[in-house]
């Protein structure tokens, strides 16, 4: 009898055997499409996820097209928060495309330090944002809009701290890219000159939501403001802009309120 507990009480102790990840039984990550993309010019692939309306299916109806920097992370937060909002009617029907490098670290091949920021005297390997950007026009947004049912009028782009840094970047060097621009607690630590010395003389029709936490620390903070306060007092820019700051938020915690928020505003209209 005692043998029999034993070899009851192992059993019981067996790991389970699992399955593959399947996203279908999380309905905020179901119809979920994945591309690995290479761009020989940078000499690396991109992990692209693409998240589908399910009334996308069999429908001659487009959407908004909404490019998620740091996808590896904020993919999966943003996408179901989006399903999420879209049911309370706060948001409207979108494609997700979540770009990620499929690692946390340099060493792992994560180079957003490398593609998402403009040039820096205090670090050499910054400075590969304009590279990205060509990418993503030339390379993934084709690719998206040849194979989804997009609007290409409602095409937006959200990046948190240095992925902040490349909304800007994008919105200041080539701001008819996208239509909407959501800017989360940006980076500009290292390179604050040059997001306040590029003035485009483009009226692109462009929007631009930037947010920026009370509670950031003080080394992205106050570049920040630094920034609002220029462009505030810029009387033609070539988007429309639209500050908020982030009561009761610190750096990390402040990307599902910047996206929140910045999208309800990008398509206040719509």
């Amino acid at each position: 009898m005692r043998s029999i507990l034993i070899l009851l009480l192992v059993t019981l102790c067996l790991p389970v055997a699992a399955d593959d990840f399947d996203p279908s039984h999380l309905q905020s990550l179901d119809n979920t499409r994945y591309h690995e993309v290479r761009d020989e010019t940078i000499g690396r692939s991109f992990h692209v996820y693409v998240k589908v309306p399910a009334t996308a299916d069999g429908t001659n109806v487009s959407y908004p097209t909404i490019y998620v920097l740091d996808g590896g992370n904020l993919f999966p937060l943003i996408a179901s928060y989006h399903d999420y909002l879209r049911l309370g009617l706060a948001v409207p029907d979108a494609i997700i495309v979540g770009i990620s490098y499929g690692a946390n670290d340099f060493a792992g091949g994560n180079y957003r330090s490398t593609d998402y920021t403009a040039p820096s005297e205090e670090r050499d390997y910054w400075g590969g944002a304009e590279a990205f950007r060509d990418f993503l026009e030339k390379k993934l947004i084709p690719l998206i809009e040849d194979s989804y049912p997009v609007r290409a009028d409602r095409r937006v782009i959200f990046g948190q701290s240095l992925g902040g840094q490349f909304v800007l970047f994008t919105a200041q060097t080539r701001p008819s890219l996208f239509w909407g621009h959501i800017v989360s607690n940006p980076a500009l630590h290292r390179n604050l000159d040059f997001f306040l010395e590029t003035d485009p003389d483009v009226d692109s029709g462009a929007q631009l939501f930037f947010a920026t936490a009370t509670g950031d620390d003080p080394r992205f903070r106050e570049p920040a403001l630094a920034w609002i306060e220029h462009w505030s007092a810029t009387s033609q820019r070539p988007w429309t802009l639209k500050v908020e700051h982030l009561a009761g938020h610190s750096h990390m915690s402040a990307p599902p309120a910047s996206y929140r928020l910045g999208t309800q505003w990008l398509f206040r209209n719509d």
